[in-house]
């Protein structure tokens, strides 16, 4: 046996992955996962940088918070336009309901780490119980997400009188309810555009980790992870539900709090 042969299949055993030693003992699969979350970042960024470098363009509301009327000519207050509540009509509790889903969406995270920890330990079935509460509270997060944009769009009772340019080029003078990409009870146009986009956007990402944190509960509950001798996919899609919660603390500090 060469040389070189002998060096391969001591390197076998080490556990390389092809392209020489593991990185900071991280896997291929892992060390892609990161490749991936960074240029997730960049696009995060890019979007949250846009709606900031928005949002200093329009002055704020300075007139008393009881007196807030939706206006083009400033931005709206958020915690007097995100402040319903599911089956309390009328009651207003100002990001409340938001807290909630954040509450919820942190919460997963949670019960992440402990399937990651189960993961570590070989043990299936506290892998699949953790990894079935996680898809419960992603699932809940876009059941509340789904609410909070129906209330959007449809407005409140009163709605407000807004001025703007409708799609013939012309000024229009009338009390709007609710919120499209065109015009919005709330503020400028701006403000619901951003708001569909970014919390969709981060509403998609959250949709999509719930289908591979199922994915992976369905693969740990047969057996398949046992099989393999390992539970790094339940690591790795932990990585990817961590990013997801991470990024709406800052969606949700910079949407909703400032």
């Amino acid at each position: 046996m060469s040389a070189h042969s002998t060096a391969i299949g001591v390197s076998s055993k080490r556990g390389v992955w092809g392209g020489g030693n593991e990185p900071l003992k991280a896997s291929y699969g892992k060390l892609m996962m990161w490749f991936f979350l960074l240029s997730d970042i960049f696009t995060f960024a890019a979007f949250l940088i846009t709606y900031l470098a928005t949002r200093v363009t329009y002055p704020a509301y300075a007139g008393p918070a009881q007196e807030f009327v939706g206006s083009n000519e400033y931005w709206p207050i958020p915690e007097l336009v995100f402040e319903a509540v599911p089956f309390l009509h009328g009651f207003h509790a100002p990001l409340v309901f938001v807290g909630i889903m954040t509450f919820i969406l942190i919460s997963s995270s949670v019960t992440m780490v402990l399937a990651v920890e189960a993961g570590h330990r070989n043990d299936r079935n506290d892998v699949v119980k953790w990894m079935l509460w996680t898809i419960v509270g992603g699932a809940t997060f876009l059941g509340c997400q789904a609410w909070e944009w129906n209330h959007f769009i449809h407005g409140t009772d009163a709605g407000s009188v807004m001025t703007y340019v409708n799609n013939l080029g012309q000024i229009v003078t009338e009390t709007v309810f609710g919120a499209n990409l065109s015009v919005n009870e709330y503020g400028p146009a701006t403000f619901a555009q951003l708001f569909f986009f970014i919390t969709g956007f981060h509403g998609f990402h959250v949709t999509i980790g719930v289908f591979l944190l199922f994915l992976c509960f369905y693969q740990a509950a047969v057996g398949v992870y046992d099989r393999r001798g390992h539970y790094e996919m339940v690591e790795k899609i932990g990585l990817y539900w961590h990013f997801v919660d991470l990024v709406w603390v800052f969606v949700f500090t910079l949407f909703y709090l400032i």
